[in-house]
């Protein structure tokens, strides 16, 4: 009953705080003209894209506009220094839990100095929409979506660290399931017929297909076995069990988040400038199926390889390796571990990229074929997001379960 209660609170906490921070999306800032605002995004494809992440946060401007954006930025940039600067690689390696936390309240400081930025470029950039725009608005406008970041990122370690799951996951998982019925009653017209049976079964059919592939893109592994030392003298009866998983799409949702961006930018420039060759140029390659298909899926493999690139370095494994006694098959420790595992990891990371640009596609051949765009709307992105972060919290719910099952043994 004990365990049960430690679940239950767990459960309770997590549901409390994402309901608070859903809440203060709707808080709006004072001294803005919402509705006008409003209404001169809606076409707006740079803000519709960041709304998957905030929840519709950039179109209504509300106290946790910002969201955990600033937050999931200053990790992906705190990733790259790790990479770039040993001291801090040292840190990640050597020095364990104090390591983790110097590396911690590194993302923490950029999270503030990139929600100062976000702050004051909003401040800035809402100065046509405001009732009075001046100095004290510019404050109030930075202090309020700043703060509110910094709160939404302490709600995410609560989380983490409190209640069931990863916080910053959880937060992006809500906010895209938040803004799934906003799709559909926004195309909702009588343009197109869904109660045909047929259409209602290729929909449900295609939208299963889209699922299994997402989890197989998460969940599909290749064991690399590797034999310890104490087995050396006992291969034939070699423990199959000892492996090093390599998954086959190591940047998760982020190559294809990166391309999504990449490629919205040109709507932004249309929008934005009145040069009729630019126009003509940007609208020419858009309307370009064969140039757009070709330059996604380019984007989308070479994000692919960079984000394999900073998770998996064949060397650190082959280091690891050493240390731990053990070696691949048939292979000599050392550059030819190194080569062989480079080699896998390549043509992984190839593979998955593959499978990202078919479910990127997908949203889109339901749309082709029933003409729903509410379908369409709703982003390879999002269910990618989707299945992974309730994979994870299932997983996580199950080994919580299955631990606390090994300590009632115990005692």
């Amino acid at each position: 009953m004990e365990n049960n209660n430690k679940l239950l609170n767990k459960t309770l906490i997590t549901i409390f705080i994402l309901l608070i921070s859903r809440m203060g999306i709707f808080i709006p800032i004072p001294g803005i003209n919402h509705q006008e605002f409003n209404e001169s995004i809606q076409n707006n494809s740079i803000l519709n894209f960041l709304n998957i992440f905030s929840g519709g946060g950039f179109s209504t401007i509300g106290i946790f506009a910002l969201g955990i954006i600033p937050y999931i930025n200053s990790s992906i940039i705190t990733q790259l220094l790790v990479k770039i600067i040993p001291t801090l690689e040292n840190w990640q390696k050597e020095e364990g839990e104090i390591g983790r936390q110097k590396i911690m309240q590194i993302t923490r400081s950029f999270t503030l100095l990139w929600a100062i930025i976000q702050s004051t470029s909003i401040a800035f950039w809402v100065k046509p929409y405001t009732f009075n725009w001046n100095n004290y608005f510019i404050i109030d406008c930075l202090l309020t979506l700043t703060t509110g970041s910094i709160i939404i990122m302490w709600f995410a370690e609560i989380i983490t660290e409190y209640g069931i799951g990863n916080g910053s996951s959880l937060l992006i998982f809500q906010n895209i399931i938040s803004n799934i019925p906003k799709n559909f009653s926004q195309y909702n017209n009588k343009s197109y017929d869904i109660s045909n049976p047929f259409t209602i079964v290729l929909v449900i059919l295609i939208i299963t297909i889209t699922l299994m592939i997402s989890i197989l893109i998460q969940e599909s592994k290749r064991k690399i076995s590797i034999i310890l030392s104490k087995q050396l003298g006992k291969i034939n009866t070699l423990n199959t069990q000892s492996y090093i998983p390599l998954k086959i799409n190591q940047g998760g949702v982020m190559p294809i988040v990166f391309a999504s961006a990449v490629v919205a930018l040109p709507n932004y420039f249309i929008f934005k400038l009145n040069n009729k060759l630019p126009n003509f140029i940007f609208k020419y390659l858009i309307n370009n199926n064969i140039f757009y298909l070709v330059l996604y899926s380019i984007l989308i493999i070479g994000f692919s390889y960079f984000y394999s690139s900073i998770i998996l370095n064949p060397e650190d494994i082959a280091k690891n390796l050493k240390k731990m006694g053990a070696n691949i098959p048939n292979m000599r420790p050392g550059s030819e571990t190194v080569q062989y595992l480079d080699n896998i990891i390549k043509k992984l990371t190839f593979i998955g990229a593959i499978f990202l640009f078919i479910v990127a596609q997908l949203p889109y051949i339901i749309f082709n074929i029933t003409k729903i765009k509410a379908f369409q709307g709703l982003g390879t992105t999002s269910f990618l997001i989707l299945v992974g972060v309730a994979i994870d919290t299932a997983k996580q719910i199950q080994t919580y379960i299955i631990s606390e099952q090994y300590d009632n043994m115990i005692e």
